[in-house]
């Protein structure tokens, strides 16, 4: 029945700020009804799995942690079919475990129908489950990755490090989904974790762009703004870095010109130096602190900035000369 190639399994990792955007999307209502049977195909391949009941019919059931999440799938179950459905709220066994929500929509001819029209099962106008119908236009395609981040994805909160991840047991359903994000040139990467693939983005811009196609424009906006704050503050630190480090360079450079120029006046005597040299080493001497900029401005422009590090240069190059005599 094509079943080999469905798996259903909820992976959910919920972050506060995941749960925000989740409690934002949920409230999202799309007003076509092909893009409503989008948002729940994709969930359901996320977090969905089948029962098997009595005359060959099947159910289905949907399992999440948020509450917002499991009202909406079961307001979209409950449009345009018939079928009878039950809410189970339970606490996890383990000490503190939030609430989980199960919805369940009882084996029946309806729910194979529904499960059809989804594409989850096959039948006369689809092809062995794969419904590409579903995603021809461009707003279902959005309602199927919302569906998809709803049933299975998480995103870091912007202060921290950019990741945004969706999370299927299906390979070939998170392909789909790779392929999804493409048109909307979105270039997202896989990976696996133990049973589950992973598709996740990793780019601060990728994932304000993912946030809007999915309709998330709340939290867009919360996130756009840290991003922008935090990609400045980022620059800022990165320049006075470089200024630093250019300062330290320059700090370094001065105090060997320094001992070198004292070692020619202690060796040889600055008079024995060129006028030009003379010149440039007592004007270092003096000014043991200025940068090459500072000591072009005390010598009134008469030489400009690459003429004193040559003449700089040189009395290095003397120094370093006298020192090789020394040895």
């Amino acid at each position: 029945m094509g079943l080999n190639v469905i798996n259903f399994k909820a992976s959910e990792r919920i972050l506060s700020f995941s749960t925000d955007v989740k409690n934002e999307l949920a409230r999202v209502t799309d007003e076509k009804s092909c893009c409503h049977l989008a948002e729940l195909a994709s969930l359901m391949r996320m977090g969905g799995t089948m029962l098997i009941g009595g005359n060959s019919n099947l159910g289905i059931t949907f399992t999440t942690e948020n509450a917002a999440v499991a009202r909406k799938v079961l307001m979209l179950i409950k449009r345009g079919f018939d079928l009878k459905t039950e809410v189970v709220v339970a606490r996890g066994r383990r000490l503190k475990k939030s609430n989980f929500y199960l919805i369940k929509a009882l084996p029946s001819r309806t729910t194979v129908e529904l499960l059809i029209t989804l594409g989850i099962m096959p039948g006369e106008s689809n092809d062995n489950g794969n419904y590409s119908g579903l995603l021809r236009r461009a707003c279902c395609r959005r309602a199927y990755l919302r569906g998809a981040f709803l049933g299975g994805g998480s995103v870091n909160k912007p202060e921290g490090e950019y990741h945004l991840e969706l999370v299927t047991g299906n390979q070939v359903f998170a392909k789909t989904l790779i392929r999804l994000l493409k048109s909307f040139k979105l270039t997202a990467r896989m990976t696996d974790r133990k049973q589950d693939y992973i598709v996740y983005l990793k780019d601060g811009e990728a994932i304000t762009s993912f946030l809007r196609v999915i309709g998330a424009h709340n939290a867009l906006f919360v996130f756009e703004n840290v991003r922008v704050v935090k990609d400045m503050r980022n620059q800022v630190n990165r320049l006075v870095n470089c200024e630093t480090a250019n300062l330290q360079k320059t700090v370094n450079a001065a105090v060997r010109q320094v001992e070198r120029i004292k070692l020619i006046a202690k060796t040889i005597g600055l008079t024995e130096l060129p006028d030009t040299l003379r010149e440039a080493a007592e004007l270092r001497l003096a000014y043991p602190d200025a940068t090459l900029n500072e000591l072009v401005d005390l010598m009134d422009g008469k030489v400009g900035k690459s003429g004193i590090n040559h003449r700089l240069r040189k009395l290095e190059q003397i120094a370093q000369g006298l020192e090789l005599d020394q040895q």
